[in-house]
C-alpha cells in the first residue's frame, strides 16, 4: 500500500505547462489477459499497473464508489485546491464517460487515462489560480479552459457556466475535472460519429438517447 500512497500524494502536485492544442483522446485500448500486459507494457505502465492493483482490489476495477474515494483521499490533502468533494454522482458521471466496455466500472486503461487526464488538467487549475484562492474566477475560467485545449464560444461557455460555477462564476475543483472529463469523452465521441470528418453526424433518437443518457 506505501507505493500507492507515494503515488497518491505526490500526483496532484504535477503542474504541466505544455498543454497541447485539443484533441480528444482515443478511446482506451480494449482490456486483455494480464499475460498479454506483462509481455507488451512499458515499464512504466507495469509501475502504474501495481499502483492500480492496490488502489482497485484484486477484480482489478474501480467503482464509482471507490473513485470517489481515490479522489476524495488527494484533495484532502491539498489546502490550495477549494472543493467540496467529488460526490457518487459527479463520479458516476466519470465513470460513465470513461466506460468504453460498458461494465460500469473502470478498467486499467480507462483509469489511467482518465488520471492522467486529471493530472494535466490540474496543473491547469494551478496556473491559471491567480489569485491564489483555491477557486478558478469567472475572469480565469476562459483561459484555464482554452489552456486546458476547449476555445469554447460565448454561449457555451456561459452554458458552462450556468452549470457547474458558483452562483459568482466560480468554479471549484471538482466541478472543474468533472466538466473537463465530460467534455473531453463528448468530444471524443463526435470524432468517432464524424466519419468523413466534416464537423457534422447524423444520428436517431436511439443512437442519441445512448449517446446522452449514459454519461
Amino acid at each position: 500500500m506505501f507505493l500507492a500512497q507515494k503515488f497518491l500524494s505526490g500526483v496532484i502536485n504535477v503542474v504541466s505547462n505544455n498543454i497541447d492544442q485539443f484533441v480528444p483522446t482515443d478511446p482506451p485500448p480494449p482490456r486483455r489477459p494480464a499475460v498479454y500486459a506483462e509481455q507488451h507494457e512499458s515499464n512504466e505502465e507495469k509501475q502504474f499497473r501495481r499502483v492500480f492493483q492496490q488502489l482497485a482490489g484484486d477484480d482489478m476495477e474501480v467503482s464509482p464508489k471507490e473513485l470517489m474515494d481515490i479522489l476524495n483521499r488527494i484533495v484532502t490533502k491539498h489546502g490550495d485546491l477549494k472543493t467540496d468533494g467529488f460526490s457518487i454522482e459527479s463520479c458516476r458521471s466519470m465513470v460513465a464517460v470513461m466506460d468504453s466496455d460498458s461494465t460500469g466500472r473502470l478498467g486499467f486503461h480507462e483509469f489511467k487515462q482518465l488520471w492522467d487526464n486529471i493530472k494535466k488538467w490540474q496543473g491547469v487549475y494551478k496556473t491559471y489560480d491567480a489569485d491564489c484562492s483555491g477557486l478558478i474566477g469567472a475572469d480565469e475560467l476562459p483561459n484555464a479552459f482554452r489552456a486546458a485545449g476547449f476555445p469554447l464560444n460565448d454561449d457555451l461557455f456561459s452554458m458552462i457556466i450556468r452549470r457547474y460555477s458558483d452562483e459568482c462564476g466560480n468554479m471549484d475543483f471538482d466541478n472543474y475535472i468533472g466538466c473537463l472529463v465530460r467534455l473531453d469523452s463528448m468530444c471524443r465521441a463526435f470524432k468517432t460519429l464524424d466519419k468523413d470528418r466534416n464537423g457534422t453526424i447524423k444520428v436517431n433518437v436511439q443512437e442519441w438517447l445512448q449517446l446522452t443518457m449514459y454519461s
